[in-house]
């Protein structure tokens, strides 16, 4: 570590959500990380240096071939949350034959949009720089994220090869990726569906009256277009946590781009985290990504 650790809101946790889940759900029971003899697993790997510390991903992958990558994004209202929310569902896809990341990114209690996701991108121009030593196709790249994290890399495929949001130096990579999969991520913040407060606020660094071209930029519904990727949509619920969904798919449609939308009845918002539902959620990521690159 670099200097002075940055403190973290840790109010969003996966036992907290749990606990407050199961007075409604009695039945439901945690997801844990599992261990798979095809998945290697290596951790706190820095992958960006900051001023004053360093940002890090965790990989779970097979030595045996390259294989497509999948870059996933903790939740956590853009103020909360951490790589290791996503450890269950990176070390689970990783045993169908992905290699996969779970990222840190800069929260909006130390930096503002777009920092977060410029580490996002960063973050797959250092896999990429490093593909042979994680056995990665190159060509085949995703990005997930669930809640927040779903907003991000809705935003993160919609904006392949931005400038303003990615860093291109001779001899370096493209962060550009081929397949999204947005899990109860809003599209839009400012949207007839939408109802982000305080947790856009301090992300975009303003509110809408203030700065209405950043709410804009950083909505993936306003930068789709015919180079968006194809995307799978895994919904609850709830219509605010997929705001702007179904403007994007008409656009996606209009360009012939392949889109799909998967939702789960009954459930919380933190469906991902919990069983019953994290076998019907991976199994519609693994066959999306089966269908996208194999």
């Amino acid at each position: 570590m670099l200097g002075q650790e940055i403190k973290k809101d840790t109010a969003y946790t996966v036992y907290s959500t749990f606990i407050k889940e199961k007075k409604k759900y009695p039945k439901i029971t945690l997801v844990k990380l599992k261990e798979y003899k095809n998945v290697l697993v290596k951790k706190n790997i820095v992958y960006k240096g900051l001023e004053n510390r360093n940002l890090h991903l965790d990989a779970f992958y097979n030595m045996s071939k390259l294989n497509p990558a999948v870059i996933l994004l903790h939740g956590g209202g853009w103020k909360s949350g951490s790589k290791e929310h996503m450890q269950p569902m990176a070390a689970k896809i990783a045993s169908k034959g992905y290699t996969c990341f779970t990222v840190e990114y800069r929260l909006s209690d130390e930096a503002t949009y777009p920092s977060g996701i410029i580490d996002v991108k960063n973050a797959i121009q250092f896999l990429k720089s490093n593909a042979k030593k994680y056995h990665i196709d190159t060509t085949k790249v995703a990005v997930l994220g669930c809640s927040s994290g779903g907003q991000m890399a809705a935003l993160v495929g919609t904006t392949n090869g931005h400038q303003k949001l990615e860093t291109i130096k001779k001899g370096m990579p493209s962060a550009s990726v081929q397949a999204i999969i947005d899990i109860d991520g809003i599209l839009a913040f400012k949207h007839p569906e939408s109802k982000e407060g305080d947790m856009a606020i301090w992300w975009l660094g303003g509110t809408y009256e203030e700065i209405p071209k950043i709410w804009n930029e950083a909505s993936a519904l306003y930068q789709t277009d015919k180079n968006t990727p194809p995307i799978l949509f895994i919904n609850s619920q709830y219509t605010r946590f997929h705001a702007g969904r179904d403007d994007m798919i008409k656009i996606l449609d209009e360009h012939r781009i392949y889109s799909e939308v998967k939702n789960i009845p009954n459930s919380p918002h933190p469906f991902w985290l919990l069983h019953p539902w994290f076998d019907k959620t991976i199994d519609y990521v693994i066959k999306f990504l089966d269908r996208t690159f194999k």
